[in-house]
């Protein structure tokens, strides 16, 4: 069943295309559906941000159960290029365009890392990340350096298929891969890989944070990683 706050934010984005991530988008959206400015309030409290945040926040959703039902297959460097692009595939130019808009503001600039940090999560889980010690974090922190930067280089390519977008994020893996080979022969030297021994020894991964108002027991559907 779809909820009003889906509604909502289906309405505002037919507006996107006029008025940007905006708050008169969302405004715009709410008279559509009969519903009251005060009500759209509480459901989208910043506007346009919140707009922008629900729609890039739909296509990490609509990864992660792409990713569960039919898994990249081949190396894994090339896994991670098909994760990325069927990411992007899953995103219309113009709304990543008008949400790149929003988050390039300064006091929008956090809430846009954590959700190119939220992209990556969806990526490495749906790849089978398994990391629960400072690999959790190494992982989605490199991954988020190569999927900003290649969101940006789509944005402004015209090639059929996304295929200059493809090679530029293909040459980004291939160099993060030969520096990670770098960085495990310089582990493995003396006294670097004790530090390395430590600092994996007490970094663990967040664990999720149970929402208010859930009773023991629900299902993990019901936990909560925390918000911007």
């Amino acid at each position: 069943m779809t909820s009003e706050k889906d509604r909502l934010i289906e309405a505002a984005l037919q507006h996107v295309i006029f008025d940007g991530m905006s708050d008169r988008a969302v405004e715009q959206g709410a008279r559509d559906i009969g519903m009251t400015a005060a009500l759209a309030r509480v459901h989208l409290p910043r506007g346009g941000v919140d707009l922008a945040a629900a729609y890039h926040r739909r296509g990490d959703a609509a990864l992660r159960a792409d990713l569960a039902a039919n898994p990249p297959q081949g190396r894994f460097r090339d896994r991670v290029v098909e994760a990325v692009m069927r990411r992007l595939a899953l995103s219309d130019r113009e709304m990543a365009r008008a949400g790149a808009v929003v988050f390039a503001l300064p006091q929008n600039a956090a809430l846009g890392a954590r959700l190119v940090w939220e992209s990556a999560d969806a990526i490495w889980e749906g790849l089978g990340d398994e990391s629960r010690d400072v690999n959790w974090y190494s992982k989605r922190a490199t991954l988020s350096t190569v999927y900003g930067a290649t969101v940006l280089y789509w944005l402004g390519d015209g090639s059929p298929e996304a295929e200059e977008t493809r090679a530029f994020l293909t040459r980004r893996v291939e160099g993060v891969m030969r520096f990670e080979k770098f960085k495990g022969r310089m582990a493995a030297l003396p006294g670097v890989s004790s530090l390395a021994g430590l600092a994996t020894g007490w970094i663990r991964r967040p664990e999720a944070r149970r929402a208010p108002g859930y009773a023991a027991g629900q299902p993990a559907a019901a936990m909560d990683k925390g918000d911007a």
